[in-house]
């Protein structure tokens, strides 16, 4: 079929050439249309709206001076909600009006767009870059000053002589870990250091939206990373960098919201309105500004704290920036591209909610590791501004290994150093836990600042003084735990529990305020300086009021359901330091909070039989181990006396602090552990090795779903050439090769203790499994190598072993491994739950037993509770797309 290039005429009897300026102008068409200027409106609506959007309002001025369109016209096409709409209805009048008119139109809008190229430049220098700077001074305004936790009121502190860099690392660690990420932190930050940087790519701020393989542009970036981490931070120093006209920023704009300011819009509004609420300075040039999207970054702060970031993930769009929606389907329509295309999108996040984010339009995923060794060095010598005194402090914080692993999150680096600059070194001996910490955080800054603002307070209350201080940390603790059970970060001036403290002189000391302008309104806006620090005030106030204690510490209908995904561990944490013996005493001392006896008798005997349990049954038990330790009392272990030594902190990933509190409880144990599940714990070869002498004990020992090099593989080796004791190992899904079961197998001859193998999922072949031949089955009675690189014939020496199993033919023992997995579904988190049955619901390709129906049966029912229970709707998609899968059995 014959196409050719539409030229368009200028008048009813001559063709204008399209103009070079339009991008859609150049457009291949059926050849009969070339005399109908009405149906090439039709065929260029899209491009139409898309070319015409920025110039709209005088065009249609040229339209009515041309006696085209009447002044009825214009008004109903600037009534339209936005430039968009506004083309759409000068294109349906266009197409009533008939040919004549069409032919007008194009006239006009060819002309229109070639004086609009000629007047480009000069626009683009007047207006438009008057706004940009005007814009870029507000944010250099507002980003210049850091505001530490406990900024007295005037106290202005540089950005520039404070800030230290953060590592930030191209990429993401497990995205459905959804474990209170506080204290994993320094594991990850020690494997950054040590595995090489092929993994990791080390990126700058000016980095963030540069395409590493220059192939697919970088629209949308995700920042991650813990509690304290930086995310603000780094937010701040890109909003200063681009205010002083740093020259790697490409873009014209940076508008910046947080989700904190957006959780006070209750109405619909739209993307126009968010903008304006706190750039007014915008409003002339914004249509401008939006029209040239590609130039504009649009950063959003603090995904987690969105009280809707559950529901984001949305079916309802939103495409014109003055189009009206719920906050949630403005936002989820910005990061799918629904709405501003071309914009480029930043979104920092704690990692407990990033799997609620529509991550499928994510381009790049970011790591912020926080402080190196040297930057936290760096920030103890910014922070005394003396040199002597600062490597003195660091010395001091050196020497304990919780401290310094927690210096590396910037946040707790600088707890640390106001802890040390208020006490001159430490009040008490050093702190050993989190909850040690926090404590010493809180008596410092109570007697700094009441001894540097509140000293007539002092002097006239006397003896008094220690109880009016308890009350008033009782009431910001009644604030923070009502707040947190409702996942609540803000708090408005008229709440009650806001009220409670009006008049006080100490909240300044831990709530920062702002003032939120409302339509008709101004409201102050409070919240805690960090919600780790709200965290500890509702502990203190669980702990130290007559508010009953949590019924478990999982605070979940089940341990299976996991429903917080993490939210209270924090909180359960604090909690049990709290109602430690010594810290309820020092609390007691230092500012009259008065923790009952039976309060904290009850707690410890409730740890004592709750983790008696669990080793019992074998269910997850990792932050139970972190409130045991809280507690620093060996005698509190020593009473945990299960029949069966069972500890399971499997699917989640295994932090230093993690390995610490592990190593504490099973070295007050006795006895042999009957099993030790470390299953999906991204454990490394460094980890092993420091658990050896307790490896050493266990008698099943599972590794799966673990990265086991060469090198964790020897500690292995280790293991087993001197243990009396392991019988059961499991390293399935671990990526081990020939050389790695080579290795295991030599070990395995040297006491001839080992059992039963299970190395499903790896890249074993038959000569690796030869090397197991003179084993089976004496001690091997059991060698379970499905789902290998087992793709030649069968060795004979291999057919003809009973207790070598390389498919699936023994129904017994499948139906006791669905049994196992089966166990584990029921006590995962639902997140990991689909990780299992994306890997579970593929052995049908294999199997069509009995016990294969009854284990999908089983897993259908799971999933159908689960969803009864589920209250977040992305969730419950995922559930029932294997509901429906598993009902065909």
């Amino acid at each position: 079929m014959l196409r050719f290039q539409l030229a368009l005429p200028a008048d009813n009897n001559a063709p204008l050439p399209v103009c070079p300026e339009n991008r859609f102008g150049l457009i291949m068409v059926e050849k009969d249309l070339c005399n109908s200027c009405l149906i090439a409106v039709r065929v260029l609506r899209v491009s139409l709206v898309d070319e015409l959007e920025g110039q709209i309002e005088s065009l249609v001025d040229v339209l009515v001076s041309r006696e085209v369109f009447t002044r009825d016209d214009r008004e109903e096409v600037l009534c339209q909600p936005g430039p968009r709409a506004r083309v759409r209805k000068v294109l349906d009048i266009v197409e009533c009006k008939g040919e004549e008119a069409a032919k007008i139109f194009f006239s006009v809008r060819n002309l229109h767009q070639a004086s609009r190229g000629l007047g480009k430049d000069r626009h683009q220098s007047t207006d438009y870059n008057k706004v940009k700077q005007k814009h870029k001074d507000v944010l250099r305004r507002r980003s210049e000053s850091m505001l530490f936790y406990n900024t007295r009121h005037g106290e202005k502190i540089l950005f520039s002589e404070h800030y230290v860099n953060l590592l930030l690392v191209d990429g993401h660690q497990g995205i459905e870990s959804k474990r209170h990420e506080v204290l994993t932190f320094g594991q990850k930050r020690l494997c950054l250091q040590q595995k090489s940087t092929h993994m990791h790519r080390k990126i700058s701020p000016k980095e963030l939206f540069a395409s590493a393989s220059g192939n697919r542009p970088v629209k949308k970036v995700l920042v991650t990373g813990a509690a304290g981490i930086g995310k603000t931070i780094l937010v701040q120093k890109m909003l200063f960098d681009f205010g002083r006209n740093k020259d790697y920023f490409s873009f014209d704009f940076v508008i910046h919201m947080t989700f904190r300011d957006l959780n006070l819009i209750d109405e619909p509004t739209n993307f126009r309105e968010l903008v304006l609420r706190k750039n007014r300075h915008l409003a002339k040039e914004l249509d401008n500004i939006l029209g040239n999207d590609d130039k504009l970054l649009i950063i959003l702060d603090g995904f987690d704290e969105f009280r809707h970031y559950r529901s984001c993930d949305v079916d309802v769009f939103v495409t014109e920036p003055d189009e009206d929606a719920e906050v949630k389907e403005v936002f989820g329509s910005l990061m799918q591209g629904e709405l501003l295309p071309n914009a480029f999108v930043m979104v920092t996040s704690r990692p407990a909610a990033i799997s609620h984010i529509p991550v499928g339009c994510i381009d790049r995923f970011v790591l912020i590791a926080g402080f190196s060794l040297a930057e936290v060095q760096d920030f103890f010598f910014r922070y005394f501004q003396d040199a002597a005194l600062a490597d003195r402090m660091f010395m001091l914080v050196s020497e304990n290994e919780l401290m310094l692993t927690l210096c590396y999150i910037p946040a707790f680096c600088y707890i640390m150093c106001c802890i040390l600059k208020e006490n001159n070194d430490f009040c008490r001996e050093s702190p050993k836990t989190m909850t040690d910490i926090y404590v010493q955080y809180l008596v410092a800054l109570l007697r700094s600042h009441t001894q540097g603002r509140a000293e007539t307070f002092l002097q006239g209350q006397g003896s008094g003084t220690v109880q009016q201080l308890s009350d008033i940390v009782l009431k910001l603790g009644r604030l923070a735990f009502q707040k947190l059970m409702e996942h609540q970060t803000l708090f408005y001036s008229s709440d009650q529990d806001v009220a409670a403290l009006e008049g006080c002189s100490l909240v300044s000391t831990f709530l920062d305020k702002t003032l939120a302008q409302e339509p008709g309104c101004t409201e102050e806006i409070f919240s805690f300086a960090h919600l780790t620090v709200q965290e500890f005030f509702a502990a203190l106030y669980c702990a130290a009021s007559d508010h009953p204690l949590p019924v478990g510490l999982e605070d979940t209908v089940s341990l299976g359901q996991a429903a917080n995904n993490g939210h209270l561990d924090l909180f359960n944490r604090f909690l049990s330091g709290i109602l430690s013996e010594r810290n309820a005493s020092f609390l007691s001392r230092q500012v009259g909070l008065c923790c009952q006896k039976e309060k904290v008798d009850t707690y410890r005997r409730k740890i004592v039989t709750e983790l008696t349990t669990l080793c019992e049954n074998g269910a997850h038990m990792l932050n139970y181990l972190h409130c045991l330790f809280e507690q620093q009392d060996p005698s509190l272990v020593l009473a945990v006396q299960p029949k069966t030594l069972r500890v399971n902190v499997c699917d989640e990933t295994l932090s230093q602090m993690d390995y610490n509190v592990i190593k504490h409880f099973l070295n007050l144990t006795k006895g042999k552990i009957k099993e030790l599940d470390l299953t999906g714990t991204g454990v490394t070869y460094e980890a092993l090795r420091d658990l050896q002498p307790l490896l050493l004990r266990c008698e099943s020992l599972w590794l799966g779903e673990n990265n086991l090099d060469m090198e964790t593989v020897q500690v292995l080796s280790d293991v087993l050439q001197v243990s009396e004791s392991i019988t059961h190992l499991g390293v399935g899904w671990s990526d081990i090769g020939d050389d790695e079961l080579v290795a295991l197998s030599c070990a395995i001859r040297v006491k001839k203790k080992l059992k039963e193998l299970w190395m499903e999922g790896n890249r074993v072949s038959y000569r690796g499994l030869l090397s197991l031949s003179d084993l089976t089955p004496d001690p091997l009675r059991k060698v379970v190598a499905v789902w290998n690189d087992l793709t030649d014939a069968e060795p004979v020496t291999v057919s003809t072993q009973d207790s070598i199993t390389v498919n699936f033919t023994d129904d017994n023992m499948w139906e006791a491994w669905g049994e196992w997995v089966f166990k584990r579904c029921e006590l995962s988190s639902n997140e990991k739950l689909l990780t299992v049955l994306h890997k579970v619901c593929n052995i049908s390709a294999c199997l069509e037993a009995e016990w294969v129906m009854t284990f999908y049966r089983q897993l259908a029912q799971l999933i159908k509770s689960r969803i009864e229970c589920c209250t977040e709707d992305d969730m419950c998609k995922k559930l029932r797309k294997f509901e429906r899968i598993l009902k065909l059995w």
